[in-house]
């Protein structure tokens, strides 16, 4: 039969390739985009990689910073209680100059080495370390001067206590010591005044010196050749020794007598100012007698009228007598 329904030879031989060609295409489409898979896997993988590896250091920066920062903020903390130590009080600065000169070679070392660790952007985490240790070690340090400081401040405190008390007592024994002073003084002032002299039984004289030395009282004033002035003098408080009494001769004229042979001179008293007076008689006494004075005023020439008599000593006047010379008659 001419027909049937199988297939020829020749048809199924052409068929064959091109199946085999279908089916490489499909292993090829399939190894690419296997391949394309693997290489998306790889990137991503890669990727996710880099990405744990930049956050694992972005964390381990963030702790070197954050420790850094720690560390930094621990040390300024340390240097605030260090300066609040040394400004603490004005005057405690020498006792605290003291303290810390035994603390200071220490401190100070240890500052400098925080310091560079600390300035140091390349420090490792070993100097890190070592700093957070020095800084401990600072902070004990500063502790040690604490307790040093607030032993001084008691210290002061006490001495201050002290101090004012003593200058209540002072005050208490100046005010005494003036007192006493001003009571010591009234006493010497009283012991002085009352060291002057009493003058008793002053007596004036005129003489009239007859021929072979004989001597003759008158009242005459042209017979009168001297007059012969006498006193006593007695204290029973003033100290045995040399005193010096004061004469003032006031002629009737009103004018007080001078003579550089009896060393006239001028003295200052207490009641009656500066005066003049005619001369000074020199004693040597004797505590607790009485002592008589006596000295001779000689004038060129002698006036009627009153003579008067004043005797000071110590700047007080102890006495005065006055004497009358009276002109007389032809033959008087």
């Amino acid at each position: 039969m001419s027909n049937t329904n199988y297939p020829s030879a020749t048809s199924s031989t052409n068929q064959t390739p091109k199946n085999n060609q279908g089916f490489n295409k499909n292993i090829l489409i399939g190894v690419l985009v296997a391949a394309l898979l693997g290489t998306w896997g790889y990137v991503l993988y890669d990727k996710n990689q880099a990405k744990e590896t930049l956050q694992t250091a972005q964390t381990q920066s963030n702790t070197y910073m954050s420790e850094r920062d720690q560390l930094k903020q621990m040390y300024d903390e340390a240097e605030m209680r260090l300066d609040s130590i040394t400004g603490v009080n004005n005057s405690l600065q020498s006792e605290l100059d003291g303290v810390k000169s035994q603390l200071a070679k220490e401190i100070e070392a240890k500052r400098s080495e925080i310091r560079r660790i600390l300035n140091n952007k390349n420090a490792s985490d070993a100097d890190l370390k070592r700093a957070r240790g020095l800084i401990a070690e600072l902070n004990d340090k500063i502790t040690g001067l604490e307790a040093e400081v607030q032993r001084l401040t008691g210290e002061n405190e006490q001495l201050n206590v002290a101090n004012t008390q003593l200058q209540s007592e002072k005050a208490v024994v100046e005010e005494n010591l003036k007192t006493t002073t001003v009571e010591k003084e009234e006493l010497t002032k009283t012991v002085d005044v009352g060291s002057t002299f009493a003058a008793s039984n002053i007596q004036i004289a005129p003489v009239n010196e007859k021929k072979k030395g004989k001597e003759k009282e008158t009242t005459t004033a042209r017979k009168v050749d001297k007059l012969i002035v006498s006193f006593d003098v007695e204290n029973r408080i003033a100290k045995s020794g040399a005193a010096d009494m004061y004469i003032k001769v006031t002629t009737p004229d009103g004018k007080v007598f001078s003579d550089a042979a009896l060393q006239s001179g001028s003295l200052s008293t207490r009641a009656d100012g500066e005066i003049n007076y005619t001369t000074k008689i020199p004693i040597d006494y004797e505590q607790g007698t009485r002592k008589s004075v006596s000295f001779p005023i000689r004038l060129d020439d002698f006036s009627k009228g009153n003579y008067k008599i004043e005797i000071y000593h110590n700047g007080f006047k102890i006495g005065e007598g006055v004497r009358t010379l009276k002109k007389g008659g032809l033959f008087g």
